[in-house]
């Protein structure tokens, strides 16, 4: 114990010296024996600490006060080790200080306890944070356990509260907005939603409000107290927004206690005087505190809110009195002490409610203002504001405010009620029905429900209203509104009298009362209107007429009155000046007046004035008067739209006016008229298909009710006739037309119509390639011309048709017979000028003696040229016609150049004798008529294009020009290109050719002629299948009027076929020769195209067909040799013979065949030199030869033909087919000799033409007959190799497989082990694999087996083979089907080839 002592005394001594390490290392030998002794720890605390050992030391303390902690050293000590770290140890610095002031409380010295704490809330202040701050100030505030002692010491609780305050403030900021920056950025996440939930849970756990009411009872300073009393309400209303919906009540009881509190004391707090005012839940204005409404005023006169409610409470429509004291005078803006006008009260009024937009009360009080201003639309905004500001303070607050929303949804009906009437009538029914649901006798809704349900005049359910209503009211508007109410429902006398019995009631010099009494005045003019109706009645200026001038006096700005007052000028007075002054003015005055706008729109569409009508009608439709309300039994109005329509149709806006006229038609959908506008709104818009649909509804409307006079349906026929016309539909426009013309014979727009639809008809039957009726047409396009001209001689359109209808003849050259000559030379005759036709007499030599020369010549011969020249007349009438329209008279002088071409092209380059240097009379023409269009309208590329056209023979150059200047102009006109492309062509620039070929395709690749430059480019260049395969795409482009379309395919089509030495199918030939008998139809002389079509015809077996043509064609050709004894016409004759004794031939006249034969021979016995085609004289006569032959073979003139075949052999030197053909007729005639002759043909034939299949086929057949062992071994392995050939066609196959399988057959030449039977199948097999697609090798092998499965497959290969898919003959496919031995297929047989015996064969065997 004494060791003990002597080292404290050391270690003191050692800290008295300032040796701190031999003072910790003493008191550490203590604390070694004795680790709780006091002194020990509390020395080596100091120790450590003087050596800057804070961690040591704070141990060595806390130590020593776990041994006594009631003496002040070690609270001491650790203090001062605490202020040496600033700011690290606050918290413990905290503790440190509370228990060093509570031991010197407990010794009561006041002035250590004192120096202790303001030492350590200085330092706080001065190194901690806001929090540690705030603890600090805490032992300072009345909670505090050292503040009774330190009373009087301390500052006053409320400054230090306040301080507190300002920290607690600051952090509760900081913690929202940090918190609210976080959560902001999660997925999902929405600002009003985390801004709610973060403020939510701060406000919930804030101990601000209890902080505020500290600072009001601690202060003596009423001032501070009201700011606080302030933040208070304001924090607890803050905490109410954002508190969840059930956890309101409590909050909200507490808001309005505080806010009720600060108005009792008159304290001017906004907040809490507009909690006090908007949160009273109030049906009418009345129940509210009239001085508390004054009271906010005096507050705050600058408020928003405060200007609405001093406007209000001066105002007529104000519940409560005006105050009899000079206070109620209510001063101006100027403040001069002078009343408010009306005028400066609705400004102020106004001002107010837009700086207090968010107040309920000053929309409301704003509302009912503008409604009783009559200002509807004011009213429905400030209502709707209001009704919209009332769930957002349900929303903040809790309450539903019930009361308020229902004088704000009465407030809003009632002005919908007048606002855009009837428009918005469904919004204000439904919001006046939810109010009567819970208020069945709310007078205001029901009278609004009275009123719409007049407006929809269900006129006794609006009585029955307004009678509930006046038994809740003496307003005698709604006494007024009932009696109307029954006079509109026919009670006219019981309603004057009611009417009458309110006039005396209103007699007040006030604005609205005269408004109703004019109101009803006009009401009582009307029941007078209606109780008599006799035209006496109406015309007394005492009885309605006199109701009427009263009314106006009472209000000039009345509208109806005007509109009856109109109705009574124009109908009985008959000053239509006045009445259309009085439906002005009442349109004027009232949208509304629907009646009076209608009679203005039709006076103005009589007038033509479409503007007008456009501006009547559109004012009515924005009026909200057209369409009535969903479940209202009144009608709507159709023609304001039909009205906007008929304007906008007008104007050729046809987008606009198809969606007026359905507007219309929602409206009325029977109104004839309406249908008839909506079909000719899309037929101007190219919407033909709607058109056509709209125009028939039309006319069902017609069929089904009279609705509609008779002479005003015939509109709708001619429309529907030009639709259909449109569309192509030429045979029903036809009729529509002609209907029309039956009841309306003088519609000459509707026979010119007429005449243009018979022509368009003929063009188009001409693309489609039916010409009869293309000339059918054009026929009657002339007769109805005919009756045309009589009546409109000066028509444009109607001599413009009649000159196409007379072009289209020359066309359709075999139909030029029925060219009605008569009646066009009438049309041209009819008042005819010989002016009319001096355009270019002196070029074209056509006037009106030569109209005479073609209606009085009868040949025949010239009906093309009279088709021609009457166009030309009629074309050059036209020009007459348009003399004082340019643009017309260019077009006229256009359609005057082609058709002058038209007749150059189709005569005079046919004609002979016509010098090449002198331009002929018909192009010199044409080339003038397209210079003066150009002189007329020079921007016209078709133009230059027709210029170009003409030229291109006479002036290359000039056309070349022609072509750049119409390309200039439209460079995407493929025609042009292409026509530039046949100049190049011309002048053999096949570079510049191909390119502007080229270019044209790439324009348009459906027209037809770029395709065709770039076939003949092809053939220029030897590329004749690629000129063949454009000539054919042309071909299926092309319409069926394209002349050298035609041509073109037909000629290389043919060439290709003589190209080839294989059969063709039929089907490829029939394409060109429907193509050729069209040509033939179009160009009824072209002998070589005739000849060509007989070719065609051959091929496909049209024998007769090709008899006649060639015929036809010899005859001509004699004809012809006869005038010109061209050596070219003998030769074309001589080949024609050639064909036809080869067609005789196929028909079995032999001797006719022998004939024509012998007589191209004859015709072409002559030397080579003089044919133009050596090389076609020897194809046609070896044809007539064998011709010649075959058919003295046929008549057993055995001799001659043998001669005849011996003559080809020598003029074709050895031709293989030839010596097939004499072969065969030498072996017939029978002799050994001749049969001898035949082998050694056949053999010779053999030798210098090895390939040739026949020759070695007959060969083979002689050696089977003969039974000739060597020749058949050659013959076989010739023929074994033949049927690998490709080049061998199937015929020749089917021959080949044929003869080896009768050689197998005879068992010549095989081994000897091997059987017959084992021979035919193997060369069934061999045949089969050969060719399995071709039916012969199945039916070979079908014969030897006799089994189903193969003639099955050559059933089916037959069947896939046969044209156009392959050559398989009808003869084959019927054998084919009689090989399966069913009746089926044997009825099969018959069916294709009824004159083969096999399908009989099997009928009857099975």
């Amino acid at each position: 114990m004494s060791s003990s002592k002597a080292a404290l005394k050391a270690a003191k001594s050692a800290l008295d010296n300032h040796k701190y390490s031999e003072a910790a290392q003493e008191a550490q030998n203590v604390l070694n024996a004795d680790p709780t002794n006091y002194h020990a720890n509390v020395f080596l605390g100091l120790a450590l600490d003087k050596q800057d050992k804070s961690g040591e030391a704070e141990n060595a303390y806390d130590a020593a006060a776990r041994s006594k902690s009631n003496d002040p050293l070690v609270w001491q000590g650790k203090i001062t080790l605490y202020e040496k770290q600033a700011g690290k140890k606050i918290d413990q610095y905290h503790h440190a200080t509370l228990r060093l002031a509570e031991y010197f409380t407990a010794v009561d010295d006041i002035t250590k306890c004192q120096t202790v704490v303001d030492k350590y809330v200085g330092f706080v202040k001065k190194h901690g944070t806001r929090t540690q701050y705030r603890n600090a100030l805490e032992l300072m505030l009345p909670t505090s356990s050292l503040y009774s002692y330190l009373e009087g010491r301390f500052p006053n609780p409320a400054y230090t509260y306040t301080k507190v305050v300002e920290i607690v403030e600051a952090e509760e900021r900081e913690r929202i907005n940090k918190e609210i920056g976080e959560r902001r950025t999660r997925l999902g996440a929405k600002i009003g939603e985390v801004t709610t939930e973060v403020k939510r849970e701060v406000l919930e756990g804030s101990s601000l409000e209890n902080l505020y009411g500290c600072i009001i009872d601690w202060t003596s300073d009423d001032d501070l107290r009201r700011v606080y009393e302030e933040k208070v309400l304001y924090r607890a209303y803050e905490t109410l927004a954002v508190l969840p919906l059930q956890q309101k009540d409590k909050k909200r009881a507490q808001v309005t206690k505080l806010a009720e509190g600060l108005v009792i004391l008159k304290h001017p707090n906004a907040l809490a005087w507009k909690i006090a005012l908007e949160w009273r839940d109030v049906e009418t204005i009345d129940t509210l505190d009239a001085g508390l409404l004054r009271e906010y005023c005096e507050l705050f006169p600058d408020d928003g809110l405060s200007k609405v409610l001093k406007g209000y409470l001066a105002s007529e429509v104000s519940p409560f009195p005006i105050p009899p004291k000079p206070a109620a005078v209510e001063e101006n803006e100027d403040g001069d002490g002078t009343p408010l006008t009306a005028e400066d009260r609705l400004l102020l009024m106004t001002e107010g409610a837009d700086e207090s937009s968010r107040s309920v009360l000053s929309q409301r009080l704003m509302g009912e203002y503008f409604l009783y201003l009559d200002e509807y639309s004011s009213a429905v905004e400030c209502s709707k504001r209001a009704r919209h500001l009332i769930g957002l303070e349900t929303q903040l607050c809790g309450l539903p405010f019930q009361e308020n929303l229902d004088a704000v949804n009465v407030i809003l009906a009632t002005a919908l009620v007048q606002y855009e009437s009837p428009r918005n009538h469904p919004e204000a029914k439904d919001i006046y029905d939810k109010i009567l649901q819970r208020k069945p006798t709310n007078t205001s809704a029901l009278i609004g429900v009275g009123l719409i349900l007049e407006e929809e005049e269900d006129y006794m359910g609006a009585a029955e209203y307004l009678t509930r209503a006046l038994s809740r009211t003496l307003d005698v508007k709604v006494k007024v509104e009932s009696a109307w109410c029954r006079a509109l429902n026919g009670d006219y006398a019981h309603s004057l009298a009611e009417l009458e019995s309110c006039l005396p009631d209103l007699e007040k010099p006030d604005v609205k009362t005269k408004a109703l009494k004019s109101q009803t005045l006009y009401r009582t003019g009307v029941c007078l209107w209606h109780l008599d109706t006799s035209k006496a009645a109406r015309r007394d200026r005492n009885g309605a007429y006199a109701r009427f001038l009263a009314a106006l006096q009472a209000n000039l700005n009345y509208a109806p009155p005007y509109t009856s007052l109109g109705v009574y000028y124009a109908d009985y007075a008959k000053d239509k000046k006045r009445a259309r002054k009085c439906f002005q003015k009442a349109f004027e005055l009232s949208a509304s007046e629907v009646e009076a706008a209608e009679r203005l729109a039709r006076a103005f569409a009589d007038q033509r004035e479409w503007d007008l009508v456009e501006v009547v009608a559109q004012r009515v439709v924005d009026s909200g008067k057209v369409r009535p309300p969903p479940g209202s039994k009144r009608k709507g109005l159709s023609w304001p739209f039909a009205a906007i329509g008929v304007y906008q149709l007008n104007s050729q806006d046809y987008a606009k006016s198809v969606a007026s006229f359905q507007a219309a038609l929602r409206i009325s959908p029977e109104d004839y008229h309406c249908w008839v506008g909506l079909g000719e709104s899309y037929h101007n818009s190219g919407r033909y298909i709607a058109a056509t649909k709209a125009f028939e509804k039309a006319q069902s409307l017609v069929v089904a009710a009279d609705q509609v006079q008779a002479e005003d349906t015939w509109f709708s026929k001619y429309m529907l006739a030009n639709v259909r016309r449109e569309l192509g539909d030429y045979d029903e426009a036809t009729t529509g037309y002609e209907e029309v013309l039956t009841s309306r014979p003088t519609e000459l727009g509707v026979a010119i119509a007429l005449v243009q639809t018979h022509v368009e008809s003929a063009w188009r039957s001409l693309e489609l390639g039916f010409l009869g009726r293309a000339a059918d047409s054009a026929a009657k396009a002339v007769i109805v011309a005919k009756e045309l001209v009589k009546h409109r001689p000066d028509s444009f359109n109607l001599w413009k048709a009649v000159g196409d209808a007379c072009s289209m003849f020359s066309i359709m050259q075999t139909y030029t017979q029925e060219f009605p000559i008569k009646d066009v030379c009438s049309i041209l005759q009819w008042n005819m000028v010989p002016e009319m036709f001096d355009q270019l007499a002196d070029i074209d030599l056509l006037d009106h003696e030569a109209l005479q020369l073609i209606y009085t010549k009868e040949d025949s011969s010239t009906s093309i040229r009279k088709c021609l020249q009457a166009a030309i007349l009629a074309q050059k009438r036209l020009i007459h016609t348009c003399v004082h329209d340019i643009h017309a008279q260019a077009v006229a002088w256009y359609n005057l150049g082609w058709t002058e071409y038209r007749a150059h092209s189709t005569l005079e380059n046919h004609l002979p004798g016509v010098s090449k240097r002198k331009a002929p009379q018909y192009l010199k023409a044409s080339v003038r008529c397209f210079k003066r269009a150009i002189e007329l309208e020079a921007g016209n590329s078709e133009f230059w294009n027709a210029l170009a056209v003409v030229t291109t023979q006479l002036n290359p150059k000039v056309s070349q020009h022609a072509f750049i200047r119409s390309l200039y102009l439209n460079d995407k006109s493929a025609k042009v290109w292409t026509n530039l492309g046949t100049l190049y062509l011309l002048q053999k620039d096949n570079q510049l050719a191909n390119e502007a070929f080229t270019r044209a395709q790439s324009t348009d690749p459906d027209y037809t002629h770029a395709w065709l430059g770039q076939g003949i480019l092809a053939l220029l260049l030897g590329e004749a299948n690629e000129a063949r395969g454009l000539f054919a795409h042309a071909f299926e482009i092309a319409d069926s009027s394209s002349i050298i379309t035609k041509r073109l395919y037909a000629s290389s089509t043919f060439d290709y076929l003589l190209s080839q030495n294989s059969s063709h199918p039929i089907a490829d030939l029939l394409q060109p020769l429907f193509a050729l008998h069209q040509l033939m139809s179009q160009t009824s002389t072209d002998l070589v195209l005739e000849h060509l079509s007989a070719l065609f015809s051959e091929r496909v077996g049209a024998v007769t067909e090709t008899i006649e043509t060639l015929t036809s064609v010899c005859t001509a050709l004699e004809a012809e040799y006869e005038i010109s004894e061209s050596s070219q016409s003998l030769a074309h004759f001589a080949q024609a013979k050639a064909d036809l004794a080869r067609a005789h031939l196929a028909a079995h006249d032999f001797s006719s065949a022998a004939a024509s034969a012998e007589t191209a021979l004859d015709l072409s016995a002559d030397d080579d030199s003089g044919t133009p085609n050596p090389a076609g004289r020897h194809k046609y006569r070896l044809s007539a030869h064998l011709t010649a032959g075959l058919a003295y073979h046929y008549t057993k003139a055995l001799d001659r033909a043998i001669a005849m075949f011996r003559t080809a052999l020598e003029e074709t030197d050895g031709s293989p087919d030839a010596v097939c053909i004499l072969a065969q007729v030498l072996w017939a005639k029978g002799g050994k000799e001749e049969r001898e002759v035949a082998r050694e043909q056949l053999f010779d034939c053999v030798e210098k033409h090895p390939d040739h299949a026949g020759a070695i086929i007959l060969l083979g057949v002689i050696a089977i007959l003969d039974d000739d062992v060597d020749t058949l071994e050659a013959v076989k392995t010739d023929l074994q190799a033949l049927r690998i050939r490709e080049d061998i066609d199937t015929s020749e196959q089917r021959k080949i497989a044929g003869l080896l399988a009768a050689l197998a057959a005879s068992s010549i030449g095989e081994d000897v082990g091997e059987s017959t039977g084992a021979a035919e199948m193997a060369e069934a097999k061999t045949a089969l694999m050969l060719a399995p697609g071709q039916p012969h090798g199945w039916s070979q092998l079908a014969e030897l087996t006799e089994e189903a499965f193969p003639s099955d497959m050559a059933l089916l290969t037959a069947l896939r083979a046969v044209p156009p898919r392959g050559n398989v003959a009808a003869e084959d496919l019927a054998l084919t089907f009689g090989g399966t031995g069913r009746r089926a297929n044997a009825q099969r047989a018959v069916m294709v080839a009824p004159w083969v015996v096999v399908g009989w064969e099997g009928l009857v065997g099975g």
